[in-house]
């Protein structure tokens, strides 16, 4: 592992789109030396935006190789996930010993909010410190003009994987994220819910009403996004009718 003090890292948030990029953040990114990137392969369209944020602050990106990773729902996920954060901060480490300095790592929305980069860079045992970004969770409830709780009442964030478990368990107010497989589709009961898909981007992608009269048209504004951007990241909010 690298010593301390060697090198800082800068954890930034850029928010879900470009636009978004706050001053603060902008900031930050000026002051590294150089940013890291993940490369998930040939035409990562992440890795795109991510050049362009890097090109037009005049700072240089160092795309890495991203580490397989196991998502055909392993026996021990927790340990899949694991063992993903040590190749990454394996990987990340070997380009750090090789270029000490301010290196920034660029967070898609939030880096508070199911992102791996903060626990990624605690294994390098580095001087770091976290820029926070305009959050998917932020911009559905702005979009949709709603509040994510209702009076004097929680709200649970969690992702598709877990919803019908946390659904059982008694929770009534969601937000959801990293769904894929659309899971709320196979509930039972009376819900609203209120998508999105690609908050923030020139294509996005907003449905609203009760589930059981939406579900066709969530389907279908996925393949939206994903044709019109390459990827599909969304987002809902999820609440049992009274």
């Amino acid at each position: 592992m690298i010593e301390l003090g060697v090198s800082r890292v800068r954890i930034i948030g850029i928010g879900c789109h470009p636009g978004q990029l706050t001053a603060e953040s902008r900031a930050a990114i000026a002051s590294c030396d150089y940013i890291i990137a993940a490369d998930k392969g040939p035409g990562d369209p992440l890795l795109a935006l991510r050049r362009a944020i890097c090109a037009d602050v005049g700072v240089e990106l160092v795309a890495v190789a991203d580490p397989p990773r196991d998502r055909d729902d392993p026996a021990d996920y927790d340990g899949a996930v694991l063992d993903w954060h040590d190749a990454r901060a394996a990987a990340y480490d070997s380009v750090i010993l090789d270029r000490p300095g301010t290196v920034g790592f660029l967070v898609w929305g939030d880096p508070a909010f199911y992102d791996s980069t903060i626990r990624v860079v605690e294994r390098l045992r580095l001087e770091y410190d976290v820029l926070p970004g305009v959050s998917a969770l932020s911009l559905l409830a702005a979009r949709h003009r709603v509040v994510l709780h209702e009076v004097g009442r929680p709200v649970l964030v969690t992702t598709g994987r877990r919803l019908v478990a946390e659904v059982a368990a008694g929770h009534d107010n969601l937000v959801v994220m990293l769904d894929g497989r659309l899971q709320a589709a196979d509930l039972d009961g009376d819900w609203d819910i209120w998508w999105g898909a690609n908050l923030g981007s020139p294509h996005e992608e907003l449905v609203a009403g009760r589930l059981g009269d939406v579900v066709s048209s969530i389907r279908q504004a996925r393949e939206r996004a994903r044709d019109a951007d390459g990827w599909v990241m969304d987002t809902y909010l999820l609440r049992r009718r009274r």
